[in-house]
């Protein structure tokens, strides 16, 4: 009889930002990854709201989060859960740690650490605290000082090694008498970040922390907590940073930009994904994918190992390509949300609108820029006129409107119109389409003349080419 093959535990991934600052770039893909690895796997990803740091969290920035996430299509599949919702989980777990000796109070005052760490940085030592209040067999320990609510500290094992593979850094090995007894609960009882995040990761079964390699020193802190609790640690990858234009950690105080705005400025969520994708992640030298790809290919071996950096003009050439590549209907909604935050209500010609426009536009707003012109005024530069609606060729534009204002309004019919007035004034096509293209569009470049006529109102059209 043979064993049956024991099945791997489904995937389960998180992404738990802290609500301190609005959600940026180099955030959201840590939100990317661990998302793109669960849907890979068929498995769960949970969005949890890290806000235990009460005097700097915000709704709002909750809000940019959640918004965020949504409009790049990182759907979750169970929260948001709020750390300051599960308190009581804490505490009763603090209590049964403090009960399996595990966890003990620390009377030692601020001043007294403070005096601690000076004294071990004049003998060159790595500042840390030294103990005082851990109970050990035969220890003596220091009377409990009168009104002092104490920190409680988390008993790290002493002697041996903490060690895990990193899916992106490898193999790391930390000393643990490199790692000091952790405050895991403040005077007033509140528990602290690194022992919060590890009673979530073991309640909602996480398998996998996908997350910044800010956090690796962390890591180490966690892995002893997890054990303290009976529990293996998930599997950990580490992502570099990633720094802003000028090589520094992006952040908001470097200027970086809260998600939402990538949004406003008319980029496309695929396209995002796609570039943040790149951003420490490749399959082979694909540079434009779609999500489904993304999903096919993704898996936590080719994550890269170096810091990568955002640039702007890449992030435009990828948009610029996405919206290339997207069909004219699908792309209409997105320009008609751009022209509605000016005022301007579309038809039923804007994905025509869209088709013809599209390839020279890198994002929906600047599709929105030439769409306007089918809805508002134009207004030619001074030097636009000057330059090509001459009194040489104002004859030849009065001949082109006599015949638009008979013809049958398709493209071909405008095609015919253009033709016979190029003929009949002895003009070449430039001579003629470039004061049209001022006077109707406001501008000497556009897509091919007759078709870019052929999508206007023909009233709008005459009207135009009269204002000569």
């Amino acid at each position: 009889m043979t064993d049956k093959p024991v099945s791997a535990p489904r995937v389960r991934t998180r992404f738990a930002p802290s609500p301190t600052g609005f959600i940026h770039l180099g955030n959201i893909r840590s939100a990317l990854y661990p998302w793109a690895f669960a849907r890979a796997q068929g498995g769960d990803f949970i969005l949890r709201i890290e806000d235990t740091d009460l005097e700097r969290s915000t709704q709002a920035a909750v809000d940019v989060i959640i918004e965020g996430m949504a409009w790049l299509g990182l759907d979750h599949d169970e929260g948001p859960y709020y750390q300051m919702q599960r308190m009581n989980r804490y505490k009763e777990v603090l209590a049964q740690m403090q009960a399996a000796g595990y966890v003990y109070p620390c009377y030692m005052s601020v001043e007294e650490l403070d005096a601690l760490r000076e004294r071990q940085m004049a003998a060159r030592q790595k500042p840390r605290y030294d103990g005082t209040w851990r109970p050990e067999r035969d220890k003596q320990l220091p009377p409990v000082p009168e009104g002092v609510q104490p920190v409680l500290r988390f008993r790290n094992p002493q002697g041996g090694v903490v060690a895990w593979d990193d899916k992106v850094k490898g193999r790391i090995e930390i000393s643990n008498d490199e790692l000091d007894d952790l405050v895991i609960a403040r005077p007033d009882g509140t528990p602290t970040y690194n022992f919060c995040v590890v009673v979530d990761d073991i309640d909602m079964k996480i398998t996998h922390v996908i997350r910044g390699d800010d956090h690796v020193n962390n890591t180490p802190r966690q892995i002893n907590i997890f054990r303290a609790l009976g529990h293996e640690p998930p599997v950990y990858a580490h992502l570099p940073t990633v720094l802003n234009e000028q090589g520094e950690k992006m952040s908001k105080r470097n200027g970086a930009k809260p998600v939402t705005q990538y949004r406003d400025e008319g980029y496309l969520p695929d396209a995002m994904v796609n570039y943040l994708a790149r951003l420490g992640w490749s399959h082979g030298d694909d540079e434009i994918f779609s999500r489904v790809q993304f999903l096919e290919w993704f898996d936590l071996d080719h994550l890269g190992r170096s810091a990568a950096q955002f640039d702007e003009a890449k992030l435009r050439w990828v948009n610029a390509q996405h919206l290339k590549a997207m069909d004219d209907d699908a792309l209409a909604p997105l320009v008609a949300e751009q022209l509605q935050k000016r005022g301007i209500a579309a038809d039923e010609r804007l994905p025509a609108i869209c088709g013809l426009f599209k390839d020279r536009c890198d994002t929906t707003v600047a599709l929105a820029d030439w769409a306007q012109a089918y809805y508002a005024d134009v207004t030619p530069s001074a030097d636009d006129l000057a330059k090509h609606v001459t009194d040489a060729v104002k004859p030849a534009v009065a001949a082109l409107r006599d015949r638009l204002a008979a013809a049958d309004w398709t493209t071909p019919a405008i095609t015919a119109a253009i033709k016979d007035t190029l003929a009949e004034h002895g003009l070449k096509m430039p001579q003629l389409a470039m004061p049209v293209r001022v006077l109707v569009m406001g501008t000497p470049q556009t897509p091919s003349v007759d078709a870019m006529l052929a999508l206007h109102r023909r009233e709008i059209v005459l009207s135009r080419l009269q204002n000569v």
